[in-house]
């Protein structure tokens, strides 16, 4: 497919960028607040207007003097993005005063050559669009005035973007074959593990805990594969959820597990699976996804913490021990070549499809050394089974004389498993009753 252009969003903090976003792209996908900061990494997406498609990238507040660590490396990846954009669009705030930010983001864009527009948002009424003259200061040329929350003049804007765009050109052919979800509680090196997979420092790694807040998302070269990957928020307790923006931050993870082909499920060797990791795996078995638990930070823990981490995984865990299990160090590279057979294993079993004939053999195989048990003096009889659907593999059970039960469904999935390779995926075994 043709490479799209790269359209950057850049600003200080606070001025409107995700709005923007959310507004170019027709959906409410980056996460706003009043709060400055809430945006941290480069986030991709795809926008079209007028018939041209292109790229997105959401960035962090830019900062001429930031005050610690975290705030420097959000500048830095700004930074970064800009180097990589065909078009930079400059956000400015119509309603106050030039700062030393605006000032240092003009620089940046002076220097870098690059194609921009500057945009004076917040303009939600002629006065504000009237009285710009502070903004010609920057020496960027014409502000074009526009409310994003409102949408005021943002066609006229889209319009003037797509002009600036350069003619499409033919890239290499990047067919996604998945989608990755990266998961896991905070601070257990999710970013890290796509960093690593990325082969470049793309997403913020800190000790702080929720330092990714939106999902990030990235096309990646898997062992000559593409794969979307998606770091998500960290998925804390709803009694940890401090604001606003941590909770939609969560919502959004959820969202991301049920639209997943394959998790990858972060786990910190150190702490082992606590009760956080039991509820996120059920729900990501609930969703159908495939499943990879990713023992991180591995090369790091003694033989007993070893011991401990994978006897809380098999004793929490116990509900999903048809997941693959890497143990590995993202940090260090430790181990994650052997992610890619995991990943096209995983893909293979969530895809495979059981001929009808086999299935009834072994269906009837089963019945009639370890027939269904008697429920309320009735022995239920299957009748025949099909498999209706893969991603994830779905069997239908047609039965009469009642209900199988919850155990004996367990049964004929534990003996589908012993006969076909279905490790990484789960089953869903339905019953439908036949007069």
């Amino acid at each position: 497919m043709s490479r799209l252009p790269v359209v950057v969003i850049l600003g200080r903090p606070n001025v409107g960028k995700s709005t923007l976003v959310n507004r170019i792209i027709r959906r409410k996908e980056a996460v706003t607040n009043p709060e400055a900061g809430v945006t941290r990494d480069r986030r991709e997406f795809t926008a079209e207007w007028a018939g041209r498609d292109f790229q997105v990238v959401d960035t962090g507040g830019w900062e001429a003097r930031p005050g610690e660590q975290l705030v420097a490396d959000i500048r830095e990846q700004a930074e970064i993005a800009v180097k990589g954009a065909d078009v930079v669009v400059f956000v400015a705030d119509a309603t106050t005063d030039v700062t030393d930010d605006d000032l240092g983001v003009a620089r940046v864009l002076q220097r870098s050559g690059i194609p921009h527009l500057l945009v004076a948002n917040k303009a939600d009424s002629p006065a504000v669009e009237s009285d710009l003259t502070h903004l010609w200061g920057l020496g960027l040329g014409n502000p074009i005035p526009i409310s994003a929350l409102h949408g005021r003049n943002t066609g006229d804007f889209l319009d003037d973007l797509v002009a600036a765009l350069p003619e499409p050109e033919e890239g290499e052919d990047r067919d996604v074959i998945a989608q990755l979800a990266i998961i896991g509680r905070p601070n257990v090196g999710k970013s890290t593990l796509l960093n690593r997979l990325a082969g470049e420092e793309r997403v913020l790694v800190s000790e702080v805990p929720g330092t990714t807040r939106d999902p990030i998302n990235l096309i990646v070269d898997i062992d000559g594969e593409y794969f979307e990957v998606i770091d998500t928020a960290g998925i804390k307790r709803h009694a940890r959820i401090s604001d606003d923006t941590d909770y939609y931050a969560v919502l959004r993870a959820h969202d991301v597990v049920r639209q997943a082909d394959v998790v990858l499920f972060v786990i910190d060797g150190q702490r082992g699976a606590t009760h956080q990791e039991q509820r996120l795996a059920e729900e990501i078995a609930k969703a159908g996804a495939g499943l990879v638990l990713v023992l991180n930070k591995w090369d790091d823990l003694t033989e007993e913490q070893r011991l401990f981490t994978e006897d809380s995984v098999a004793d929490r865990l116990a509900f999903v021990d048809w997941a693959s299990i890497i143990r590995m160090s993202a940090k260090t590279g430790a181990r994650t070549h052997r992610l890619p057979k995991y990943l096209r294993q995983t893909l293979e079993n969530r895809r495979r499809r059981i001929p009808a004939p086999e299935i009834n053999k072994l269906v009837r195989k089963l019945q009639e050394a370890h027939p269904p048990p008697v429920r309320k003096g009735r022995r239920t009889k299957i009748l025949y089974a099909v498999q209706a659907e893969t991603e994830p593999p779905t069997f239908i059970l047609f039965v009469r004389g009642g209900e199988l039960g919850p155990d004996y469904i367990r049964f004929i999935e534990n003996r589908l498993r012993e006969q076909y390779e279905f490790e990484g995926t789960p089953i869903r075994i339905r019953t439908r009753n036949r007069h």
